[in-house]
């Protein structure tokens, strides 16, 4: 690693800023080779700062040079200033004054995509978290808030589109015959929610009414092979408005809303005010091109970034250690949308499978933190699973404490009462606490606290009293830096089921109910319910009511008659996910041991009842179905031996496959789907189950079933059948499989969207050479390192190929981490994520362990930025 090790930046160390900027002029005039930008900060001491003769120092970036700066015109001579470590620092200033600074840019060499640069032909930002710093010299931090004006200045021939945020006040031309357009923000933002846009566009009109009568123009705008692919996006832009204000209250405030679709971005979307930027693969839909997984992805995004038009840019974060507190916030409101929109209980499974397989991992690995993380090298490290997903479980928990109604009337009283203003988690909490006159001090640990908790559970029934009583004890495993853990406020959803699979009524602090949410706050507790008729089998964790790892011993007949009649969706779902877990645990342990596998499972029992009851949602029945993943085993294991567990799952699957061929075929067949295709929850959710039988029938070995899925692939009028179709013929590697995946390629090769995912698949395949096949991915003409969407589609890819990346020699691993060194001054934030595999290696086999870390190692001996250096020592330390 670099000789001077990067140093960490801690919570207990905030103070606040120095000096203000009221208002913020910036004028960007644009240029194919460099930009020039100016800026005008009306700044003044701050009053709450402890410290009134400061100098003032802004942050900048390297790749940031300097012109000239003035203070109130006096233009500064480089004697009464100095620039240096990316810090532009001046020692004597009045106490209120105008700064005036222009600095030159080169967008076009941006390969870090942070700030200003180029992606294909337009110019673009991304700003969160610190990229502002990359366009101008500021005070790049979100508690300081200021009113942006923005002058746009470029040639009309090649950018005819010139955005920021805010609104339109003024066009026109230059004295040299330039285009400028002047945008204006009248809310006060921080610099990481600046944007700017300019490009050869075109845009989707539309618009939308809110409720108080005002009329808000939308606009969407990509490059021109792609306007007819954002119809959806504006429908569900306007859907997320509507409920917003039905659901929140929040009406949006600016006379336009604007959405930019981004080819080369290393998130998701952001949601500058006003103007989100998205990267393009959360934006684009079309039947033809899209699958159903994309278009309620991309529903779930548009949803997120309009929602932190309140939830984030209106009440924004004080510092970046509370950025849960606009994210996981936003991410609950995201998903309660779309639960509200398609299935809630089909939305949660999905959810809380994402975040058992892929943030619990992350809890148990080195990057362990709390949502509210106590310190970091580089932020940009910290748009995590945790800050995200167990962040929205926070809030989800403080919504089940409170109820509905409650829930509202704190989320109202913390949008009155800090709009316009940065503020921290606490802030959050003391509204939901205030507005319903609840403490919530004990349950704010989770804030603090990192780590899974995991609850033990016990039971006793009394016959004669008709008493049942459910003993519960909570412990937190240790992470790093937090050995001792405290007990935290759980809420735990319970229902009870009878031997007929009923639901039964009991009594529970004086009122007879079916469910009733328990307060587990202590390490050990005691919860008595009266009046029980008969021995009942517990339903835990309804709804997933906490971020928890349960622990009840469960029977294989109390699973199965949880699966087949539990009231609770998402119980059901639990159910026959733990039945699979004990199947496949047993299966893992022969492979081990080199026993022969055994033939039979209750599994198929479970799923036999499942595929003959047709009263069921189509959608959940196919998520039952879903063995758990090869990610999620992995995190279940204690030391994580790859090969074992993919052999387990395709012996599992070929039971069921081979003992239910004819059920799987008949649920296949009855779930086409003959009417146009619609992203709606009813085709959906039939097409789900339709594809997901048909990769059991398949894996049968049924002849009629290979045909099946070719004819699908050939016959397919949309892009979820076809590409679920070759998935199928390349997983089982059936004969077409080489023939298909170049047909594939040969039909989508000038759509970006759909390249990727054959770049993903053919990643994935399994086959001798499989980690030659990924190397020549990344020299096919298709593919750009420079592109962070065709890079997570190959290095995604070869993480599922559990042959290639596995491979004993560490040949797999070797590769990843060839990639992340050639990454890491390119794009250290791509480079940074690349490296969550290999942070597990303690939890591997010997074997693979040695490899992982040994990868590790030689990554550590590279001169490493920041965000590379986070990950990799605290892997190895």
């Amino acid at each position: 690693m670099a000789e001077q090790k990067p140093s960490a930046i801690y919570l207990k160390d905030y103070t606040v800023p120095n000096f203000l900027i009221d208002k913020t002029e910036l004028t960007f005039d644009l240029d194919e080779t460099q930009t020039i930008v100016t800026s005008r900060l009306h700044l003044r001491r701050n009053p709450e700062s402890k410290v009134q003769t400061s100098a003032l120092v802004l942050d900048g970036g390297e790749d940031v040079k300097l012109i000239g700066v003035a203070i109130d015109e006096y233009a500064l001579p480089e004697q009464e200033y100095t620039n240096k470590d990316d810090k532009l620092i001046i020692t004597a200033t009045p106490n209120e004054f105008v700064l005036t600074c222009e600095t030159m840019i080169e967008p076009q060499n941006n390969t870090k995509l942070e700030g200003l640069y180029r992606s294909s032909s337009m110019f673009c930002t991304q700003c969160e978290a610190e990229g502002f710093r990359h366009i101008t010299y500021y005070l790049d931090r979100p508690d300081v808030m200021s009113i942006f004006t923005t002058t746009i200045i470029g040639d009309e021939s090649r950018y005819p589109v010139m955005l920021s945020n805010g609104n339109e006040i003024e066009r026109g031309k230059t004295e040299e015959g330039k285009t400028f357009v002047t945008w204006h923000d009248p809310f006060k933002k921080p610099a990481y929610l600046f944007a700017l846009v300019a490009g050869d566009l075109e845009v989707l009109n539309d618009n939308f009414t809110t409720m108080s009568g005002r009329d808000v123009k939308l606009q969407i705008f990509t490059e021109k092979h792609n306007i007819d692919k954002v119809d959806f996006a504006m429908d569900s832009l306007k859907r997320s408005m509507k409920w917003d204000e039905e659901v929140y209250g929040r009406e949006y405030d600016l006379d336009i809303f604007m959405i930019v679709a981004v080819d080369d971005f290393n998130m998701g979307a952001m949601e500058n005010k006003g103007l989100n930027i998205f990267n393009s693969s959360c934006l684009l839909a079309s039947p033809e091109t899209t699958t159903d997984d994309a278009y309620l992805r991309v529903e779930a995004v548009v949803a997120h970034e309009y929602f932190h038009n309140w939830s984030g840019n209106r009440v924004t974060c004080r510092d970046w250690f509370q950025l849960s507190l606009k994210e996981g916030f936003t991410v609950f409101r995201d998903q309660s949308f779309s639960a509200d929109t398609h299935s809630d209980v089909v939305k949660r499974v999905e959810d809380v499978s994402f975040l058992k397989t892929a943030q619990f991992a992350e809890d148990a690995g080195p990057m362990s933190h709390p949502i509210r993380p106590a310190s970091f090298i580089e932020i940009s490290n910290f748009y995590t699973l945790t800050i995200y997903e167990k962040g929205a479980e926070v809030v989800r928990m403080i919504h089940t404490l409170l109820g509905e109604e409650g829930f509202r009337k704190g989320s109202d009283l913390y949008f009155e009462r800090h709009d316009g203003q940065a503020v921290t988690c606490d802030d959050f909490v003391k509204a939901m606490e205030d507005a319903n006159g609840v403490d919530l001090s004990q349950f704010k640990r989770w804030y603090s606290q990192a780590g899974t908790p995991r609850l033990t559970v016990t039971d006793s029934y009394d016959e004669q009293a008709q008493t049942y009583s459910l003993t519960i004890q909570q412990m937190t495993p240790p992470t790093p830096n937090q050995p001792t853990k405290l007990a935290l406020h759980i809420p735990v959803k319970v229902g009870l089921v009878g031997q007929s699979n009923e639901a039964l009524s009991f009594t529970f602090d004086g009122q007879t109910q079916d469910e009733v949410v328990l307060h587990v706050n202590d390490v050990e507790q005691t919860f008595v319910f009266e009046n029980v008729m008969s021995k009942p089998v517990p339903s835990l964790l309804r709804g997933f009511s906490a971020p928890v790892k349960l622990d009840y011993d469960y029977s294989t007949e109390q699973l199965l008659q949880l699966m087949s009649g539990d009231p609770d969706g998402f119980n059901r779902w639990s159910a026959s996910q733990q039945l699979a877990v004990n199947e496949l645990n047993k299966l893992i342990e022969q492979y081990q041991n080199g026993a022969q596998f055994s033939e039979e499972t209750p599994l198929v029992e479970g799923f036999k009842a499942l595929l003959a009851d047709e009263s069921l949602d189509p959608a959940m029945v196919a998520l039952i179905l879903g063995l758990p993943s090869q990610a999620y085993m992995s995190e279940l294991a204690d030391k994580i031996d790859p090969q074992a567990i993919k052999a387990a799952r395709e012996h599992l699957r070929g039971i069921a496959a081979k003992a239910l061929e004819v059920e799987f075929k008949h649920v296949y067949e009855s779930n086409a789907v003959s009417e146009a295709y619609q992203a709606n929850a009813e085709q959906i959710a039939k097409r789900s189950l339709k594809n997901a039988a048909l990769s059991y029938w398949v894996a049968s070995g049924s002849d009629e079933a290979k045909a099946a899925v070719v004819r699908q692939y050939r016959n397919a009028d949309n892009m979820t059948d076809q590409f679920a179709a070759l998935s199928c013929v390349v997983h089982f590697n059936l004969a077409e499989a080489d023939e298909l995946l170049n047909a594939f390629f040969e039909q989508w090769k000038h759509e970006a969207l759909v390249v990727n995912k054959w770049l993903m698949l053919s990643a994935a395949r399994e086959q001798e050479n499989g980690l030659e096949q990924v190397k020549a991915l990344m020299e096919h003409p298709s593919f750009d390192i420079k592109n962070p969407n065709k890079l997570r589609s190959v290095i995604g890819g070869l993480g599922q190929n559990v042959d290639a990346f596995h491979n004993l020699d560490g040949s797999g691993y070797a590769f990843l981490a060839d990639q992340i060194i050639l990454l890491n001054k390119r794009n250290p934030q791509i480079a940074s994520r690349l490296c969550t595999p290999l942070t597990r290696w303690q939890r591997m086999v010997p074997a693979l362990a040695e490899k992982m870390k040994g990868e590790l190692e030689r990554i550590a001996r590279e001169d490493l930025s920041k965000d590379v250096y986070e990950v990799v020592s605290k892997s190895l330390a």
